[in-house]
């Protein structure tokens, strides 16, 4: 996890990334998006790959309490995974099944397909799973090929201009709060 991120407007973006790879083509993606939504920003990038063994274990731990405390007072949270199996990874459902809420928090879903077909799991997988949690989800989720990987760049330029975040949006209280 990298160092927590700042409190100025467009700063507090926490990534979560959901693939049980290190190193992985979703990570560096989710990486490349955050910075493409807020240039200025250091984004917080919370990877389950190392929090795999702690979270599937049969005791609680104090790491994962953690990162369920950073993704539940994000103001912005980029929540990105590859597609397994039509939808989303077990890892980030089982994260997810942690997080008490997402009330407050504008979830951004972002996910990395093998093919076009998959396209939809965004949609229809990911982004009701964020709004059942309690999360704002202001705009359609991102579904990146990767064939287009050699593109990403502009994918993620023409995604970043389309994102509309709320514009009564303001820091409140370590909460992103809307008027």
């Amino acid at each position: 996890m990298s160092a927590p991120p700042s409190t100025e407007y467009g700063a507090d973006v926490v990534v979560l990334v959901g693939n049980p790879r290190p190193a992985s083509r979703t990570h560096a993606v989710a990486a490349q998006a955050a910075r493409a939504l807020a240039p200025e920003a250091t984004a917080e990038i919370i990877d389950l790959t190392a929090l795999a063994p702690v979270l599937l274990g049969p005791h609680p731990s104090a790491l994962v309490e953690d990162a369920v405390e950073r993704v539940t007072s994000a103001g912005v949270l980029l929540v990105a995974s590859p597609t397994y199996k039509g939808t989303y990874t077990g890892l980030l459902k089982a994260f997810l099944d942690r997080v008490p809420s997402l009330d407050g928090v504008i979830a951004l879903p972002l996910l990395v397909m093998g093919s076009p077909r998959h396209a939809l799991a965004v949609e229809v997988h990911l982004r009701p799973l964020l709004v059942e949690l309690g999360a704002t989800v202001p705009t359609p989720g991102l579904a990146v090929v990767e064939s287009d990987l050699g593109r990403i760049e502009e994918i993620l330029a023409e995604w970043a201009a389309a994102v509309r975040l709320p514009e009564a949006t303001r820091r409140a209280g370590g909460r992103w709060a809307h008027e």
